[in-house]
């Protein structure tokens, strides 16, 4: 079969081989999104596990504030340019970090799924490409410090326009008959913040001269709730996330936020759900905004032939999968084709204190990885 000159066997064995204490050292870094000292001993970590012949770069962030991101590139002689994707930030702060722990398969700690294992993967696969220079033009890395709290517009895009492909190392899964799955399909996804503003009084004297914004929030948290449809056209998910209101114990909340988690599979859907949040209810105003707007992904049909190709490298099927949560793939995918995701390990118990990851998944899911970069390499 034509292709890169790569062993994938070989190469994913020295991955494996290295990828846990790679993960632990990673891991062992609290880096909330936001956090600056956190984001830059991460990068730190992740620039040592490059191949010598990267040249970083430090990029703007999308998030202003953040520490900025990670750009390394790996220049060839062939014709090739693929970008491997992946993110720093982890969504459980420093009061519930801890170490990396075995438990049997599993390699427990924060960060481990979400995607701190799928970072040392792409890492992993940068080394094994750069020993065959000649097969590409360029291999680039991109390490974001914001992914899980971006509210604002994704700033890389551009950066990458032309290139042929975009792996990003999301968690990986499996098929319902057992295969190793990629992840080509994505919803959109958005944040609902509803604000309130009424009018305080004393709690105990004179509670009818308020206008309770706590009460009006509740309301519409409820109403809107029930336009959670995933089995409709849209498959759309309204879920009521974060409310806050008061500051007093025996004063009428005068003020409040409201914050709904909306998942559809086009950005469109979540314009009703908006919508539908009043002017005004009991005396209460409210002002509604969307933030944090991704586009979904579908790159089934673009993605087809690379996958057979793929698979037929590695010896056995990788099927393609659809994933609610999302990732910065999205961005990518309707300027990149070939975007496939969830290239990471298998794991579970992401955002939670549970967090984890499969260890002989690491070595199962560079295999895959190689393999469609070499497909990718190879067209």
């Amino acid at each position: 079969m034509p292709g890169v000159g790569i062993s994938i066997a070989d190469a994913a064995s020295e991955i494996a081989a290295r990828s846990e204490r790679e993960l632990e050292a990673l891991v062992a870094v609290s880096s909330p999104s936001g956090d600056l000292d956190g984001a830059e001993e991460a990068i730190a970590v992740c620039a040592a596990l490059l191949p010598p012949e990267a040249r970083i770069d430090r990029v703007p962030c999308s998030t202003a504030g953040c520490a900025p991101d990670m750009l390394a590139r790996i220049a060839g002689h062939g014709s090739r340019r693929l970008l491997l994707l992946g993110h720093l930030d982890t969504v459980i702060g420093h009061h519930a970090h801890g170490p990396m722990r075995r438990d049997g398969d599993r390699l427990y700690g924060p960060g481990t799924a979400d995607m701190k294992g799928g970072v040392v993967l792409a890492l992993g696969v940068a080394r094994a490409l750069a020993a065959v220079s000649g097969e590409f033009a360029e291999i680039a890395v991109l390490l974001v410090t914001d992914e899980e709290w971006r509210t604002t517009r994704f700033g890389h895009v551009e950066r990458f326009a032309g290139y042929d492909a975009c792996l990003c190392f999301e968690a990986g899964e499996r098929s319902r008959d057992g295969e190793d799955a990629v992840v080509v399909r994505r919803k959109a996804a958005g944040t609902l913040r509803v604000h309130a503003f009424g009018r305080p009084a004393h709690s105990g004297s004179a509670p009818d001269q308020g206008r309770n914004a706590l009460l009006a929030l509740a309301e519409i948290a409820g109403e809107l709730a029930k336009r959670h449809a995933p089995d409709g056209p849209d498959h759309l998910s309204v879920v009521p996330t974060v409310m806050r209101s008061g500051d007093a114990l025996n004063v009428v909340p005068a003020q409040g936020e409201l914050m709904l988690d909306l998942r559809a599979v086009r950005l469109g859907a979540f314009e009703p759900v908006r919508d539908a949040v009043p002017a005004e209810l009991a005396g209460v105003r409210l002002e509604p905004e969307l933030l944090r707007e991704w586009p979904g992904m579908d790159s089934r049909a673009a993605t087809e032939t690379l996958l057979t190709g793929a698979g037929a490298r590695l010896g056995r099927p990788i099927a393609s999968a659809s994933r609610g949560g999302a990732s910065d793939a999205s961005h990518f995918a309707a300027a990149i084709a070939l975007t496939v995701d969830g290239l990471g390990p298998r794991g579970g118990g992401a955002h939670t204190p549970g967090e984890f990851v499969f260890a002989p998944s690491l070595r199962q899911r560079s295999e895959v990885a190689l393999a469609i970069a070499a497909e990718v390499l190879a067209r």
